[in-house]
């Protein structure tokens, strides 16, 4: 296992020293951040001849990090790129088929390459739960609810989230654990305010906002705390059938998961995936098992990204609408699933693939 932490300092330049030395390693810490104070160049030599810059934390966007990619540039523009007309420059990411990524590479000329950070980052942050009683076994819950949803930041590049919460308001689907801020913690403004002025407002908003009193927390919760590095809510969890995860990015054509994503599978949960087109493909592609036979998956062919929503709660209504007795029984139908899941993640399947793609990644940059 890989600490996340060393994932530059220790991974990348220790491979850049032995296998490419006149490679420039450029990274944005501490973590999370990604503005152009955050750029840190891991000991530039005079004899660099090229450069690249690990942008896996967060998703690409052009609008948004503009002026880091310029600086990133800037920063090279002297040495690097002075008199060279050859390809300069790289881009690691942590997103693929990525339209952002696409566009950003052919504005600065740079090569992108791929890695799943939120893979490696899950197996460090989750790492010995497997050796704890803190979550229930599978075999001895007693499944009262249909799922349960963090929701933390719901403005800016999050306003899907908001969209998913507008249709379990709408559809009265309260019975459940949900949590949403009345004022994102983040921009600072109120959720009806944010969902009325996105992209996704729909005419009702206000009216289904205003229905159900904000904020709405985890029990024993207040002011909607992060858990992003650590798992949690292991009581709340164990009641409930599935996970609702709404992840980091869930619009325009691209693959990008995080750590949410392995939070249910951490927890021995089935999940649905509040995600862009194809994310459950995605996940499958690490040799993860999703729930088609247990529920009705096709909102992961939808390409529309509100669509995609919608058909996610549909999915939430009629599972909702089962008895108690149904819940406890499609949940114990999910077990070998769950199981298989839990296994993956903590037994090295999972790890073994990463390791192979991301040592596959370091030679594309010989």
């Amino acid at each position: 296992m890989i600490r996340i932490d060393e994932m530059y300092s220790g991974v990348m330049a220790s491979w850049i020293r032995r296998y490419k030395p006149n490679l420039r390693l450029l990274y944005c810490d501490p973590f999370g951040r990604s503005d152009p104070d955050s750029i840190q160049v891991n000991t530039p030599k005079s004899t660099d001849t090229d450069y690249v810059l690990m942008f896996d934390q967060e998703p690409v966007d052009y609008d948004l990090h503009q002026q880091t990619f310029d600086q990133v540039r800037y920063i090279n523009n002297d040495d690097i790129h002075y008199g060279n007309n050859k390809q300069i420059g790289h881009i690691v990411t942590s997103e693929k088929h990525s339209s952002q990524v696409e566009e950003l590479c052919e504005l600065y000329g740079w090569k992108s390459h791929y890695y799943f950070f939120h893979g490696w980052a899950a197996l460090d942050w989750y790492r010995g739960y497997n050796r704890t009683n803190l979550m229930l076994p599978p075999n001895l819950r007693s499944i009262t609810k249909t799922f349960i949803t963090p929701n933390r930041i719901i403005g800016g590049r999050r306003q899907h989230r908001l969209l998913m919460l507008y249709y379990i308001f709408k559809y009265r689907l309260l019975d459940n654990y949900i949590s949403c801020p009345k004022i994102c913690p983040w921009e600072g403004v109120s959720a009806v305010e944010l969902f009325k002025s996105g992209a996704l407002m729909r005419e009702d908003a206000e009216n289904v906002f205003n229905s159900v009193e904000l904020p709405l927390n985890m029990p024993y919760e207040v002011d909607h705390p992060m858990h992003s590095c650590w798992l949690s809510l292991f009581d709340e969890s164990a009641e409930c059938l599935l996970y609702l995860v709404t992840e980091t990015v869930a619009t325009g054509r691209r693959q990008h998961l995080t750590e949410k994503t392995f939070k249910p599978i951490c927890l021995h949960m089935p999940f649905i995936i509040v995600g862009t087109h194809g994310c459950l493909e995605y996940l499958r592609s690490y040799g993860f098992k999703t729930f088609s036979d247990l529920w009705d998956e096709s909102y992961d062919d939808v390409v529309d990204d509100a669509q995609r929503i919608e058909a996610i709660a549909r999915v939430l209504q009629d599972l909702d609408r089962l008895s108690t007795l149904e819940k406890q029984q499609l949940f114990d139908r999910c077990r070998s699933i769950v199981e298989h899941n839990y296994r993956h993640f903590y037994s090295g399947g999972f790890e073994a693939l990463l390791w192979d793609e991301l040592t596959t990644m370091l030679e594309g940059l010989k």
